[in-house]
């Protein structure tokens, strides 16, 4: 087991998010639950992935103000870098400095461990990318897919089973809906809605939505 596997199984992050590289672009989706430590519903309606740039989006998991905060940091930075150079952000050099920024956060000293984790999809003049930013703020890129969060496994077992190489994007959202509603079915901090983006030679897109209801009435 790595590093990085030691460290998400001792700070499990409630959530999961999925990423799937394509031949013509990059899916992100995640689900829409927030809880407090895992047990507790704190709320229902959370955006966990975010675009940081025309051409880059990240899911984030984790301590959510760790994460919201390290994600309109990296969102700032790349727009300052695009008003000086006029040009679009690279994915790999992006990924760097997230993992940077995630490397100080998780060390610094607090009372709250800033535990974030990050999946980053990006399409640039290189082609398309998809990398997973670990707790440590290990950079790793990935072929084909990756899941995080505290129900990775369920998805794992989806995309294990379901990929094929070479997908299309559209093919690839409706695998990652499915990966998703897999760890929503048995993980308890799982749930309430899905959100789908694509990343393509266009830019990021949110192509699907769709929320819950878990409410039973009698």
């Amino acid at each position: 087991m790595s590093v990085n596997d030691d460290l998400k199984e001792h700070t499990k992050k409630g959530t999961t998010t999925v990423g799937i590289k394509c031949s013509d672009g990059i899916v992100l989706a995640a689900d829409k639950r927030a809880t407090l430590g895992g047990r507790i519903i704190s709320n229902k309606t959370v955006e966990k992935v975010y675009p940081i740039a025309d051409n880059i989006a990240v899911t984030m998991a984790g301590v959510v103000s760790d994460a919201q905060l390290i994600s309109k940091l990296i969102t700032a930075e790349l727009r300052l870098k695009k008003y000086r150079t006029g040009k679009d952000a690279n994915v790999t050099e992006t990924s760097s400095m997230l993992g940077s920024i995630v490397y100080q956060n998780i060390r610094r000293m607090s009372p709250i461990m800033g535990i974030t984790g990050f999946l980053l999809g990006g399409a640039d003049k290189d082609g398309f990318h998809l990398f997973d930013i670990g707790v440590d703020g290990s950079v790793l890129e990935h072929d084909d897919y990756v899941t995080d969060g505290s129900g990775f496994m369920m998805a794992f077992g989806v995309l294990d089973t379901l990929h094929k190489k070479d997908m299309k994007v559209n093919d690839a959202v409706k695998l990652a809906v499915k990966a998703i509603n897999a760890a929503m079915q048995r993980d308890t901090a799982t749930g309430e809605g899905i959100d789908v983006y694509t990343i393509t030679k266009q830019g990021v897109k949110k192509v699907f939505a769709e929320k819950l209801n878990t409410k039973i009435t009698c």
